[in-house]
């Protein structure tokens, strides 16, 4: 199943929701990145600061102590007075101090190194420090959910001769930046709410504005009829692309227009040659006898003939025959190109087609009617007509071998009076389905076709329409929906 689309005014609401709703979690993503970006930009330079802080300090006292500034001394000297603690306490970190093997000397706190570090530094460190342009490398890790960054770098003399290995432990604390990001998403989202009541306004009013136009359009569209006169789309303050589609409709109004009164002229056209050619034809098929008889007459007279007064009266007779058929062809064509206007008049369905059944008396036609009464509005002449033609068109397509059983079944189904035409005829072949209506088509050897088209006419006149069902063989219904009469 083909699930319909939705309309364009719901399709403008979920396109401007969806853009909001992205531009969102795009700003929302790339702000998120940018904090995380500069958090990490800002704990790489405080650490740099810290290292020349510390580095600044550890000098300082490396000028001041009495002790003989070489490696073995240096536990001395930082633990002289608490000195790495006081380090420690005024650069808010913690001092970790290594040989230059990577064996540990001293540290400010041992709870951290106990938890963070090691007590020997790894010599692929060891290895980078040497060869680092600057002396100092930096490791970063993760461990139980938080991020730590280990500086370790060079303690020199005032000849910068390297006299151990300082390590700045450092903890990446990212609270404040994600309590920043939790009020920006915030406060973001306030700001998308509020954007997004005002699209659904703005979303409202646009699409009313959009579809205002195309539902004018699209109504003129429907009303649209080849042969009427159609009215052109007049639309005001409308944009270029509805402008260009109501000058596109009323363009194709004018063609539409053209065309239509050049389709009537020629099926006009059509209509009367197709006509001229059977008046011709039916004119003709009685016109060859009469030539004949008048040639044999001309060529047997014999005025002293005793008996020439039969033979005069055989001419006379044979002419007449032929003459009688020539009118029976010029009433038939002038019944069916002048139909009757409509005239509407209250039917007894069942009564009309009663007196026309025993017009049929010996040819095996039975009428079973409505129990209810069936008033329909029609003229009565013209239901005659329909109905005659039926019974006339079943009788003759009951083979001459076969007992003729015409049925007539009248009943009402919903606001519809239906008639029912049954026989026991051949049937009607399948290529001949398509054509049964059409003028001056019969399978019969005689007769021009005219009846069955003279019924789809005048019921076409009255809103009714005609349909049939047919077993080749067996026979054929033919069923007539004429709408009941409202009071």
């Amino acid at each position: 199943m083909i699930k319909k689309p939705f309309s364009l005014r719901i399709r403008l609401f979920i396109s401007m929701m969806i853009l909001v709703l992205i531009s969102a979690i795009v700003i929302a993503t790339i702000t998120a990145y940018r904090y995380k970006s500069e958090a990490k930009v800002y704990h790489q330079s405080r650490l740099e600061r810290k290292e020349q802080s510390i580095k600044r300090h550890i000098n300082y006292i490396l000028r001041r102590t009495t002790y003989p500034v070489k490696t073995v001394n240096i536990p001395l000297i930082f633990k002289e007075n608490g000195r790495i603690y006081e380090l420690s306490e005024i650069h808010k970190m913690p001092l970790i101090i290594y040989d230059l093997e990577g064996n540990l000397l001293l540290k400010s706190n041992e709870s951290f190194t106990k938890d963070t570090l090691q007590q020997q530094i790894p010599s692929a460190v060891i290895t980078q420090i040497k060869n680092s342009s600057n002396k100092s490398h930096l490791v970063s890790y993760e461990r139980e959910g938080e991020r730590f960054k280990s500086l370790y770098t060079y303690i020199t003399d005032n000849k910068f001769k390297p006299l151990a290995i300082l390590n700045l432990p450092y903890v990446e604390n990212d609270d404040l930046v994600k309590k920043d990001i939790r009020a920006f998403i915030k406060n973001l989202a306030e700001v998308y709410l509020l954007m997004l009541v005002l699209c659904v306004v703005v979303a409202f009013l646009l699409s009313n504005f959009i579809t205002r136009s195309l539902k004018s359009v699209s109504e003129k569209i429907k009303d649209t009829r080849l042969g009427l006169h159609n009215k052109k789309i007049v639309v005001e303050n409308v944009s270029d692309e509805i402008a260009t589609l109501v000058t596109a409709y009323n363009s194709m109004i004018d063609k539409l227009e053209d065309s239509a009164v050049q389709l009537a002229r020629s099926e006009r056209e059509n209509a009367w040659k197709e006509m001229a050619r059977q008046v011709a034809h039916e004119i003709k098929n009685p016109l060859t006898p009469m030539r004949l008889t008048i040639q044999s007459f001309e060529r047997r007279f014999d005025p002293s003939d005793p008996n020439i007064k039969t033979k005069l009266s055989e001419y006379s007779e044979t002419l007449i025959q032929q003459i009688d058929t020539m009118s029976t062809i010029a009433s038939a064509f002038s019944d069916f190109a002048k139909m009757p206007k409509r005239k509407d008049e209250v039917l007894d369905l069942n009564d009309v087609i009663d007196s026309v059944v025993d017009i049929f008396p010996e040819q095996g036609v039975y009428f079973d009617p409505s129990k209810q009464t069936i008033k329909i509005n029609f003229d009565k002449v013209q239901l005659v007509r329909v109905v005659t033609n039926l019974v006339k068109n079943a009788i003759q397509a009951i083979p001459t071998k076969r007992r003729p059983q015409v049925l007539l079944i009248t009943k009402i189904v919903g606001k519809i009076a239906l008639i029912e035409v049954h026989d026991n005829g051949t049937g009607i072949e399948i290529e001949n389905k398509d054509k049964i209506f059409e003028p001056n088509f019969t399978t019969k050897t005689s007769g021009m076709g005219l009846g069955l088209a003279m019924v789809k006419s005048i019921l076409e006149t009255y809103e009714g329409r005609i349909s049939f069902e047919t077993t080749l063989g067996l026979g054929t219904i033919f069923k007539v929906e004429i709408p009941l009469h409202h009071k």
